[in-house]
């Protein structure tokens, strides 16, 4: 078991990057900036200046904004500067009415805001605001994290500045060295009372995902998945939850979701297929519990070297958790959970993100469809080995390879999907 202090620094960890959502992170970001803006100017903006980052302007484009029927930027930033609430965090709009939504509306018609580009900067999650009521001005930057405010001003005063950044949270992620034994360990061996936390993201995911398959949203992935060509069966099911709560939170449904390392749709597919599995093949509670935590942090390790936005699609990422969380529930080791890892490296890593929107739910199928696979083979001792392509020997170094191709070979790849689709 690992020592009580890092144990305590990983339940940390996993708080802060496991958290409830309402709407796609990244347009939901801006609006927690531009409310931001509009509580230092005491009142709503007569006019609002967005610059974004390429990977903040790519996920926010086309994805349904919560409350508002509408999708796109413009709704995000005229809703957080009429109704937003920044103490909410990624629930900034949950305090959305018809009335304030008609509002938001005049104020995009009345063209008080505009949105930009953020050219030459290295980050990619980036959101600078700046608001503008009478003779004041309110300037909010967000960077690195969907909801870490790097700088806050308002006319000559500064009241944070990138300097202060070394704040606590910041301090427990960097003294935290992960791998794939220690999650592992963490996840298997820790004390069941200090895990029981995650039990919230299927109280919360699974309501998602119920209320969706209530109506049709988006593309309606997850009604098509119910249709009975595929069967109806524990795999069905498993793609047709996780389907669901993603259909209806990129349709911008007023839902609440648990997130994963900012992003609604990872924490999604970190949980439900998990869940699923779990709750359908009569697994006890103390498994549920371990594999969720095993599917979890898994995502978030992976993230860290990834980093938040890039141009590999997050249903990689959080599907490859999930997997390590089915193969664990199959009664899967330690090394058959590697095994899974490097199955779904070696299948699903070129899945291109391109912008937050409801075909997300078609990917997010796909990726829990591979997680399945990979765990089957896994159980199996079938694995991609280190003489094919991007696997290698050492779990660890075959995670690095996934993470060095999304951060860094994926670079040209992100600047011609944002080309195409600013030029629609």
């Amino acid at each position: 078991m690992l020592a009580l202090e890092y144990r305590t620094k990983i339940i940390e960890l996993i708080k802060l990057e496991v958290i409830p959502a309402i709407g796609c992170t990244e347009p939901i970001s801006v609006a927690l900036a531009v409310a931001k803006t509009r509580e230092m100017l005491g009142g709503i903006p007569d006019f609002v200046e967005v610059l974004l980052s390429a990977n903040v302007l790519k996920n926010a484009m086309g994805v349904g904004i919560p409350g508002t029927g509408m999708y796109g930027l413009p709704i995000a930033i005229a809703m957080g500067a009429i109704a937003g609430k920044p103490d909410y965090g990624l629930e900034v709009l949950r305090d959305m009415t018809p009335g304030l939504l008609e509002q938001g509306k005049l104020f995009i018609q009345d063209k008080k805001l505009k949105v930009s580009l953020k050219e030459n900067i290295a980050e990619k999650l980036y959101i600078e605001v700046v608001s503008i009521r009478g003779n004041d001005q309110a300037k909010a930057i967000i960077s690195g994290e969907h909801t870490r405010f790097v700088y806050l001003a308002k006319n000559d005063e500064v009241t944070l500045s990138s300097r202060e950044l070394n704040t606590a949270d910041e301090a427990e992620k960097g003294d935290l060295h992960l791998s794939f034994d220690k999650v592992c360990e963490f996840a298997c061996t820790t004390p069941l009372d200090e895990l029981r936390f995650i039990l919230e993201s299927v109280e919360v995911n699974k309501a998602a995902a119920a209320e969706s398959l209530k109506g049709t949203y988006g593309h309606g992935v997850a009604q098509t998945l119910s249709g009975g060509l595929m069967g109806n069966n524990v795999y069905t099911h498993m793609l047709s939850y996780t389907a669901a709560a993603c259909d209806a939170r990129m349709a911008g449904a007023m839902i609440p979701v648990m997130s994963n390392s900012g992003s609604g749709n990872q924490g999604i597919t970190a949980t439900l297929p998990v869940s699923v599995f779990a709750e359908e093949t009569g697994k006890s509670e103390e498994e549920l519990i371990r594999a969720l935590t095993l599917s979890h942090l898994m995502t978030i390790y992976i993230k860290q070297s990834l980093g938040r936005l890039s141009g590999l699609c997050g249903a990689v990422v959080a599907a490859t958790g999930s997997s390590c969380g089915i193969t664990y529930l199959m009664g899967g080791s330690r090394e058959q959970i590697g095994f899974a890892i490097k199955n779904m490296i070696g299948n699903i890593t070129g899945m291109i993100c391109d912008g937050a929107k409801p075909s997300c739910a078609l990917k997010v199928s796909n990726g829990v469809s591979t997680a399945t696979l990979s765990a089957m083979m896994a159980m199996e001792n079938k694995v991609v080995t280190a003489v094919e392509g991007i696997a290698a020997e050492e779990v660890d170094k075959t995670i690095e390879n996934l993470t060095k191709i999304g951060r860094f070979g994926m670079l040209e790849t992100d600047r011609m999907i944002l080309e195409i689709m600013t030029s629609k």
